[in-house]
């Protein structure tokens, strides 16, 4: 069916038009997983809350703005993406899905998260990037079971202290947000594998090579002077940024200068010495008046 009839048909609210999007949603299917996305829905597609041993539902790229409460039936689910949709804030039955351990809210419209997200403790992996959030949410510091954070393409200045309580976060993505500076809080979270603040507005970074745990710092885009310093093995994607081979080139270097000041600090001591011995000859040979 051509995506014009599809459009047409998602305006209609009718059983048969409902087919034509999804298919014929009867049967539990054996994979159980849902697949409806780019299927033009304003509607949720309710023979879908039948399906109460449903693991993964996709969503992703329609035009929905709500969802029904008879969602809650799916407490097996554990993948729900609900990115690409028009949605304003986070229907409260999604926090109701207590098994969910990764949720997709990208390209949506949310400006705030409810507290009740905090009930989901399974939680591991969210995105949501590229909505309209200004303000870093709190409940966010609730997830302690976090492993990955995607909130890049919004317009977050700070994120708050509570956040290193996640401390089963081990990548954290913050591109292209309104960062001044490097996030205070990261550099108490020695947890964290992979730090990204590509396309913000950080002018210098503090060195990281305290962060035992990280592997991989993205700071490309900024109007940084320098960049972050951090310890042997860890990659950066950014301006300065050296290979591992021209790292260790750049470490033989200074080694080479520091070798360098030493043997010419260990032949100016004798000079100096001497001089001083010199000195004190000639003041003890003058005559006393």
């Amino acid at each position: 069916m051509g995506n014009t009839v599809k459009a047409i048909a998602a305006f209609i609210p009718s059983e048969k038009c409902q087919k034509l999007l999804v298919g014929d949603l009867k049967e539990m299917p054996i994979d159980k997983m849902v697949d409806v996305s780019s299927s033009h829905l304003r509607r949720f597609p309710m023979p879908v809350c039948c399906f109460t041993e449903l693991v993964k539902l996709y969503l992703s790229d329609n035009n929905l703005s709500g969802l029904p409460p008879e969602l809650e039936q799916l407490q097996c689910l554990q993948i729900l993406a609900l990115d690409f949709n028009r949605f304003k804030e986070l229907p409260l039955v999604v926090c109701s899905l207590q098994q969910l351990s990764i949720l997709y809210l990208g390209n949506n419209r949310l400006q705030y998260l409810p507290w009740e997200l905090s009930l989901l403790k399974e939680l591991k992996c969210l995105w949501l990037e590229t909505n309209c959030f200004s303000h870093f949410p709190d409940v966010i510091c609730e997830l302690v079971n976090l492993k990955t954070l995607h909130v890049g393409y919004n317009q977050l200045k700070v994120l708050p202290p509570r956040l290193r309580r996640l401390r089963d976060l081990r990548s954290i993505w913050l591109c292209g947000n309104q960062f001044t500076a490097f996030p205070k809080v990261l550099l108490r979270m020695h947890f964290l594998d992979v730090i990204d603040v590509d396309r913000n507005h950080i002018r210098r970074f503090p060195s990281l090579t305290r962060l035992r745990g990280l592997k991989l710092v993205i700071y490309d885009h900024n109007p940084c002077v320098n960049a972050p310093r951090v310890a042997k093995g860890v990659r950066r994607v950014g301006r300065w940024a050296m290979s591992p081979e021209e790292e260790e080139e750049e470490e033989r270097r200074r080694r080479e200068r520091e070798r360098e000041k030493e043997k010419e600090k260990e032949q100016e001591t004798p000079k100096v010495e001497q001089s001083l011995a010199t000195t004190e000859q000639v003041e003890q040979a003058a005559p006393t008046v």
